[in-house]
């Protein structure tokens, strides 16, 4: 018997159904964040009780429009990261936070992965998650509540898992 459970890889049918949804949940939050330096970070549990992550950092402006990805590897990484989050079946919980450059501190708010899309994380249980811990230098983040994302309609083909 092995230490940890197996990884079942999902079909090619529900990993499509969710990168649509990933897409178009990284649309959203970059249009939600706005103006600015933003990095995205992403944790998931597995099945198979490991932990993993991603981090990505985003300039984003509106005048004129555009985007610029600091890395594109740790983008696709994250965006990766994210479609298997929200597909569900080798994923028991995400979370995804973003933080944004502002003075005096950063801000931070952050979204929960639940039944294939973002929904926006209490404050207060992200307030713990973001404070340093004693005795390690780390910027204080000030939490802010996470918007609401838009969720696409699913397709009698695409159905939420998670």
């Amino acid at each position: 018997m092995p230490a940890r459970p197996e990884l079942i890889r999902p079909d090619n049918a529900a990993i499509a159904a969710a990168m649509s949804r990933a897409l178009t949940a990284l649309a959203a939050l970059v249009q939600a964040l706005g103006d600015g330096e933003h990095t995205i970070h992403l944790v998931a549990e597995r099945t198979d009780d490991t932990f993993v992550r991603g981090e990505a950092d985003l300039s984003v402006g509106t005048a004129p429009l555009r985007l610029a990805v600091l890395d594109e590897d740790d983008y696709a990484a994250l965006r990766t990261l994210l479609v298997f989050a929200l597909e569900g079946s080798t994923v028991r919980g995400a979370v995804l936070v973003a933080t944004t450059a502002a003075a005096p501190h950063p801000r931070a708010c952050g979204w929960t992965v639940r039944n294939g899309w973002l929904h926006p994380m209490d404050t207060a249980e992200l307030q713990q998650a973001v404070i340093p811990c004693p005795g390690v230098s780390a910027v204080l983040r000030e939490v802010y509540d996470a918007p609401v994302l838009p969720q696409i309609s699913d397709t009698d083909e695409e159905s939420p898992r998670g």
